[in-house]
């Protein structure tokens, strides 16, 4: 079986089509700073608020593959791990799991160090759960054990990331992500050396959830969060230029609503009657643009030179290649969202 930091063709493969269509769920995703290139092992730490979008995010930014840490109940079936092994992601359980599970963290750690020390970047969630708000939930200790025991090996940094996203649940708004300033690891163990275990934990932790609201839309998470939000990201103004520029557009809505009704007819079904997390709503989207969108051009490439001029056919098949974007795009625009 081959190790995780090996390079594995059908990857190699898959991921510009990825990466292709990460970007393509957001009308702009723009990357802010980059990751250390100086030898340290890198652990690169993001809040968590959109789901399996704030991986894909993080793993466009670089065109080296990354290797992630998820919770460890979703590799419960066997398919679902080989699946999840397949994409170079690792079970990381939580208190919430258990004690027999959060266990087999011991057996993880050493895959953890070895995939940093043939210079891979492995990602890991520090919050331990995924939560649509701008604020940040508690920093688990699990990310501080990884960075102390690899630092104990080799030259080791944390690098803060902050995730913002112009909304969570609709498809197709802005997303942004900055790095910060790597922390380095044998640095901070060493300024703070009079500390005992728990407490240099607890130290890394609140340095390390700082730094990460720093780099984001950070609201504190209390009874005013609501009052701080409206203050801080006041209700969109309607453009006077919207509702004409809809009805200009309407005859390519309709085209690419046509084109792409397949997708976002299975896509919409599943986040409403299937989906009781919303969060989940726009990996939903992605990944079946992901998997729909090369099955159905393959299929309207067949009709369209079946019966249609070569010209025609191609530009038909421009167009489904953004149909699925313009159909969210229009509504975007209809409903006034950013």
């Amino acid at each position: 079986m081959a190790e995780l930091w090996e390079k594995d063709r059908l990857y190699s493969f898959l991921r510009p089509w990825v990466d292709w269509c990460t970007r393509r769920s957001f009308s702009s995703l723009k990357v802010q700073g980059a990751l250390s290139q100086d030898g340290r092992a890198v652990i690169v730490a993001p809040n968590h608020c959109n789901t399996l979008m704030d991986a894909l995010v993080v793993l466009q930014a670089q065109k080296e593959p990354m290797a992630f840490g998820a919770r460890a109940d979703i590799f419960r079936k066997p398919s679902a791990a080989k699946a999840l092994g397949f994409l170079k992601i690792l079970p990381i359980a939580r208190k919430r799991d258990g004690l027999r599970s959060v266990a087999q963290n011991l057996e993880i750690i050493p895959v953890i160090q070895d995939v940093l020390h043939h210079g891979m970047p492995f990602c890991i969630f520090p919050e331990g759960r995924h939560r649509p708000m701008y604020s940040l939930l508690p920093i688990h200790k699990g990310v501080v054990r990884i960075a102390l025991k690899n630092a104990a090996h080799q030259p080791t940094c944390i690098v803060p990331t902050g995730l913002y996203y112009s909304n969570f649940f609709h498809y197709r708004g802005t997303c942004e992500m900055r790095y910060g300033k790597p922390i380095d690891v044998s640095e901070f163990v060493a300024s703070h050396s009079g500390l005992s275990k728990p407490e240099l934990y607890k130290a890394f932790s609140a340095e390390l959830s700082r730094r990460i609201s720093e780099l984001m839309l950070f609201i504190p998470d209390d009874e005013n969060y609501e009052t701080r939000l409206a203050e801080l990201r006041p209700p969109r103004k309607r453009r006077w230029w919207d509702i004409p520029l809809a009805i200009c557009g309407m005859p390519v809505f309709v085209v690419s609503a046509l084109l792409s009704l397949p997708l976002w007819c299975v896509a919409e079904y599943i986040c409403h009657f299937k989906i009781k997390d919303k969060a989940f709503c726009n990996s939903v989207r992605f990944l079946v643009r992901l998997v729909g969108e090369p099955l159905f051009f393959l299929l309207w490439a067949i009709a369209a030179f079946l019966l249609l001029p070569p010209l025609g056919a191609a530009g038909l098949l421009a167009l489904y290649a953004i149909s699925y974007s313009v159909f969210y795009d229009w509504l975007n625009l209809v409903n006034g969202r950013l």
